[in-house]
């Protein structure tokens, strides 16, 4: 571990990422993990889960942690209650924006699909549509919820966040390609290299999110510690009191933590929250 030993006080709210983060590289919470995350949540600490995910993605990291925190949806667009399945808050691209995001996107990076994230009541609200692609889009990962439509009906409600596909492109090179376009109309990041950029309202984040699940407890910045690996991490990492970096982590996340853990394989979110809760 590299970084500052220890942290001037105990964390009063734990807030992670998940994927290369919490869970290792079989989407498992370890056991180790686990004891320590219940022997923090025990001692009276808020816990909660701050992902690019969908909320819809959230209950299988519930159903191995054995508590339902709260979780910071689609890069902190969405704010969800895991234990009552209700969306607190949602942030939205508006159906005007999401045309102008589509049509800069198309004519900088030529192929790319499109699709975008929508939110309903509940984490599987059958009323609303959640994951909608255009003709032809290729996922990044497995997605059994997809429903493909044109893109006309795409950009027709407004979304949490849109995403930008083109397989096989590396993702910092489309973003570094959106940046000279997008300006004001969205925030832009990515949590894989694996060609997918998302964009999210401006000014939303993992830090704006998991600030708003601070805020009625009376918990600031200064007392939350972090953890994370990827640019849609960054924001998080920088704003909290500890912000920590995964052993795997992405450049952009290593400079942006106050110190570095072991990796996700190796139970680093474990190893830091066992100097409080052995």
């Amino acid at each position: 571990m590299t970084g500052p030993a220890r942290w001037g006080r105990t964390p009063a709210l734990i807030a992670t990422d998940v994927d290369g983060t919490l869970l290792d590289d079989d989407e498992k919470v370890s056991a180790r993990t686990r004891a320590t995350v219940l022997a923090a949540v025990a001692a009276g600490v808020p816990f909660v889960l701050a992902t690019g995910r969908p909320p819809r993605w959230v209950p299988p990291v519930v159903d191995q942690l054995g508590f339902a925190p709260m979780a910071v949806c689609a890069n902190g667009a969405v704010i969800y209650d895991a234990e009552a399945d209700r969306i607190v808050a949602a942030r939205t691209l508006s159906a005007e924006v999401l045309a102008e995001l589509a049509e800069i996107a198309t004519r900088v990076i030529p192929g790319a699909g499109l699709a975008v994230e929508r939110v309903g009541r509940s984490a599987h609200d059958t009323a609303t549509p959640q994951f909608v692609s255009s003709p032809g889009y290729e996922h990044a990962w497995l997605n059994p919820d997809n429903t493909e439509v044109s893109v006309e009906d795409l950009l027709s409600a407004p979304a949490v966040k849109l995403l930008i596909r083109k397989a096989g492109a590396p993702s910092a090179d489309m973003a570094a390609e959106l940046a000279r376009h997008v300006g004001i109309e969205g925030d832009i990041t990515y949590s894989t290299n694996n060609g997918l950029i998302e964009i999210v309202p401006l000014g939303v984040s993992k830090a704006t999110g998991v600030a708003e699940v601070a805020r009625p407890l009376d918990i600031g910045a200064d007392g939350v510690v972090a953890f994370g690996d990827m640019p849609n991490d960054v924001p998080m990492l920088a704003w909290a009191g500890l912000g920590v970096a995964m052993g795997n982590a992405h450049p952009d996340a290593l400079a942006a933590a106050d110190e570095v853990t072991v990796t996700n394989g190796e139970d680093g979110v474990a190893r830091v929250l066992e100097r409080w809760w052995p």
